[in-house]
């Protein structure tokens, strides 16, 4: 059985990222379990990165393309530090007009993500618990390597009990599988 590997970092402290405890573990040994990594045309697509130091501008740049609706927010080595949402941006302008700060001050640094080994199913039931558009495809060393969208997820959830619907009718109608 392999190790859960959502997991919310918490980049204020050293500690290493807390695993997150999942109730769909029958998912976790499955045979053809959809991996987040076969995922990697929809994920990698909607990946938006910006430094640490970006401006509001250039995160409000990022967000307005076409489906992009969380941006990662980068050290200077590549690793994610935190994650800049429409939500947040929106919070920040539509607040009392003040300095133009970078983006690491209105960043959220608890990051809630997910890695190409992570099991589809698992990953949108913690999107759905936690109210996540959007969820960051990490890699081990904290590299960003795309975004999942919830809608994504979806639709390959339910192409697969699609699938697995025909093949039972199949199989008792006795056309057998195709």
């Amino acid at each position: 059985m392999r190790s859960e590997s959502i997991a919310l970092f918490e980049q204020e402290s050293a500690a290493p990222p807390e695993r997150l405890k999942n109730s769909a573990a029958r998912h976790a040994t499955k045979d053809g379990a959809m991996l987040i990594d076969k995922l990697h045309a929809f994920t990698s697509s909607r990946l938006a990165v910006i430094g640490f130091d970006a401006t509001v501008q250039a995160a409000a740049l990022s967000l307005s393309r076409p489906g992009i609706g969380l941006v990662v927010v980068c050290n200077a080595g590549g690793g994610a530090e935190g994650v800049l949402s429409k939500s947040d941006l929106v919070r920040h302008l539509s607040g009392p007009a003040s300095k133009t700060p970078p983006v690491s001050d209105l960043m959220s640094r608890s990051i809630v993500s997910c890695s190409p080994q992570d099991d589809v199913h698992d990953v949108w039931q913690t999107m759905a618990a936690r109210s996540l558009q959007n969820i960051p495809v990490i890699d081990v060393g904290a590299r960003p390597l795309g975004i999942l969208d919830i809608r994504d997820a979806m639709k390959v959830l339910f192409e697969q009990e699609e699938m697995q619907e025909r093949m039972l009718s199949n199989y008792v109608t006795g056309v057998g599988y195709r």
